[in-house]
């Protein structure tokens, strides 16, 4: 067993990262802004599964933060094997109607954050030749959504990259790529779900169940279920305005 390190681990898939690995006997390095939501999640796992969790709260878009979590990916003396790049945010409105500062702090979660752990990541498993990241995308990245399906279609395309160049030293690199999944994203982004049809919902177990199954068998690219591998199919082929979806609104 390692120690898995786990961006957004607060809630949601974060969380259920870490449920998993926990399961399994690996060490975690728990990382989000909330530090009680933290504490509560860290407590609950070593009760649960007798695992060594370490709290390491940072806001990955401050720059000072950001390089705390840096450091500790590639210090040598407490080596990190897994690293899921999960933490996100949503934007409500449209592009013109963001400002500015909300799409350059989105950029930095979504880009320059799992640009930066990765490095790090992939520098010190290089060294042992070994090591696991799993980046937490979007079927999103595969249509035209704004901003979001831009920063997700970046980390779809690195994903594959590093994966294909850093097989041989066993660095196993996957971008995770799930539809709609019962989690918080949508309600702390403000953003109504009710005409979300149901089917087109997961639950975050079978993401993080399927999503750590493909990391494994070595995918660059994991989909889960059979619907949003469709989706993808048909994102080939089928005209970008009808692939754009319905208007994101607010709740009322």
């Amino acid at each position: 067993m390692t120690t898995a390190l786990i961006t957004g681990a607060s809630s949601g898939l974060g969380a259920e990262f870490a449920r998993q690995l926990a399961a399994q006997g690996h060490a975690l390095v728990l990382v989000a802004r909330d530090r009680a939501r933290l504490e509560k999640l860290a407590a609950e796992l070593r009760s649960r599964t007798g695992v060594e969790v370490e709290v390491l709260p940072a806001d990955l878009t401050d720059e000072a933060q950001l390089a705390a979590v840096v450091d500790r990916v590639g210090d040598p003396a407490r080596p990190v094997g897994i690293l899921v790049n999960n933490a996100g945010i949503g934007l409500l409105h449209d592009f013109d109607r963001t400002p500015l500062e909300d799409e350059i702090k989105h950029v930095r979660l979504h880009v320059e954050a799992p640009l930066s752990l990765c490095h790090a990541a992939i520098r010190a498993m290089s060294a042992r030749n070994e090591g696991r990241i799993i980046n937490v995308a979007s079927v999103a990245a595969f249509v035209p959504r704004g901003s979001y399906s831009a920063a997700k279609a970046w980390m779809l395309a690195f994903s594959r990259w590093a994966n294909l160049h850093y097989k041989r030293r066993g660095i196993i690199v996957t971008a995770l790529c799930p539809g709609f999944v019962h989690t918080e994203f949508h309600s702390r982004m403000g953003m109504t779900t009710k005409f979300i049809p149901p089917f087109l919902w997961l639950r975050a177990e079978r993401v993080v169940r399927e999503g750590l199954v493909d990391n494994l068998r070595g995918k660059g690219v994991s989909i889960p279920s059979r619907r949003y591998k469709a989706v993808v199919l048909l994102s080939r082929v089928l005209p970008g305005r009808l692939l754009q979806g319905p208007q994101r609104r607010p709740r009322r």
